[in-house]
């Protein structure tokens, strides 16, 4: 298992704030305003463990063994991310300005984000929460237990 794979985040995500003797005090950095794209999403989702990027009907999906956790229409400019019931209606509320609900067969399943309004920890979050929901069992609690440590 990788168990650095938060390093290949983008840095916005690993860096909360900069020191105050920063040769860039004059340039205010605002994390939760990064702009996100498709590339930044599939940065982020390909550096979780066992991930794969395939085909989904016209959509490209992420999977973790074999299990889609997120897809992307080919418009590039959405992210469709499968979070547990009580995470979609947190980030519902929470965030109303870039992530609607996902229906899907008449039923809602999961959480439609506009990536050009996105804010990227707000995305990365999501896409870990849908991450943990899909991997084995296993594979999830070595990652949480990493974590920890």
């Amino acid at each position: 298992m990788n168990r650095g794979y938060w390093r290949h985040w983008p840095a916005a995500l690993r860096y909360r704030q900069l020191s105050s003797s920063s040769s860039f005090d004059t340039i205010v950095l605002c994390v939760e305003n990064v702009l996100v794209n498709l590339n930044d999403e599939r940065r982020i989702a390909m550096s979780l463990p066992e991930v794969t990027e395939e085909p989904h009907f016209e959509h490209t999906s992420f999977r973790v063994r074999g299990r889609i956790f997120a897809t992307a229409p080919p418009d590039g400019g959405h992210l469709h991310i499968f979070v547990a019931d009580e995470d979609r209606e947190s980030a519902l509320l929470m965030e109303p300005g870039f992530i609607d609900k996902l229906l899907w067969g008449g039923k809602v399943r999961g959480l439609r984000v506009a990536l050009r309004r996105a804010k990227m920890p707000v995305v990365a979050r999501l896409l870990k929460k849908a991450w943990l929901r899909r991997a084995p069992k296993a594979l999830a609690a070595t990652v949480r237990a990493s974590e920890r440590a």
